[in-house]
């Protein structure tokens, strides 16, 4: 439950907001419009307590910078030096919380500008480090605009294999653990794609038959396709 005291800071903070850009409405919202970002140790001490209160506050205050006095703010003219800053603050203050981490996958990291995509990806795989069994959902996802948005197959493949190595819980999904397979297939790797599956099924952690058929067919596709190429280089 949070406390009415800090409901009401937030609707003080809300207000003071919309009314400094209101007095402002000739100038355009800018990237200057998003201050410094804050240690978590100063946001956790005026939290008295509600840390987790606090952080939402927080990610609403970056909510106001983007829409302000009725005018979006494109997220690629935020500082994105300056946001991500917020983003560890938030999330530091609030490890539980999978907003920040939203955001900077499924928002920032969309934007049509590759520097300030890979800043909101590289704060994803420093965060997904940090807790790799909760937080791999989401570096799968960088690790697809990684591929798909940017072309990048090694950060890709990067992002894939942290999640291969690291993400050890019983619930990581097969799938995930296939991503670096899929994106060695692309980079036309597949002397390493063909042992990265056979590490898979002589790990013994498939219980699933139907995941082990399915790689044994992908590992038996990968030996007829290298075996294809090699009759071409005759």
């Amino acid at each position: 439950m949070v406390p009415a005291w800090l409901w009401s800071a937030l609707a003080l903070l809300l207000a003071a907001q919309l009314a400094w850009h209101g007095w402002r409405s000739v100038e355009p919202p800018g990237a200057s419009d998003l201050g410094p970002p804050p240690r978590a140790a100063a946001l956790r001490l005026a939290s008295f307590g509600e840390p987790a209160a606090i952080a939402r506050v927080a990610m609403l205050y970056l909510q106001t910078i983007d829409f302000s006095a009725g005018r979006a703010l494109p997220y690629a003219s935020l500082d994105y030096a300056r946001l991500v800053g917020w983003l560890d603050a938030i999330l530091e203050l609030d490890p539980r919380s999978d907003y920040p981490l939203f955001s900077a996958a499924r928002v920032y990291a969309e934007v049509p500008d590759a520097a300030r995509s890979r800043l909101a990806l590289d704060f994803v795989y420093r965060a997904f480090l940090r807790d790799p069994d909760r937080r791999w959902p989401w570096l799968a996802h960088a690790s697809l605009l990684a591929k798909h948005r940017l072309g990048d197959l090694p950060l890709a493949l990067r992002y894939a294999a942290a999640i291969e190595h690291n993400a050890k819980a019983a619930d990581v999904p097969l799938w995930a653990r296939q991503m670096q397979i899929f994106i060695l297939e692309d980079m036309n790797e597949l002397e390493a794609a063909k042992v990265m599956i056979g590490g898979l099924l002589e790990s013994g952690h498939l219980t699933d038959p139907a995941e082990a058929r399915f790689l044994r067919q992908r590992l038996e596709e990968l030996e007829r396709r290298g075996a294809g190429s090699s009759d071409k280089k005759r």
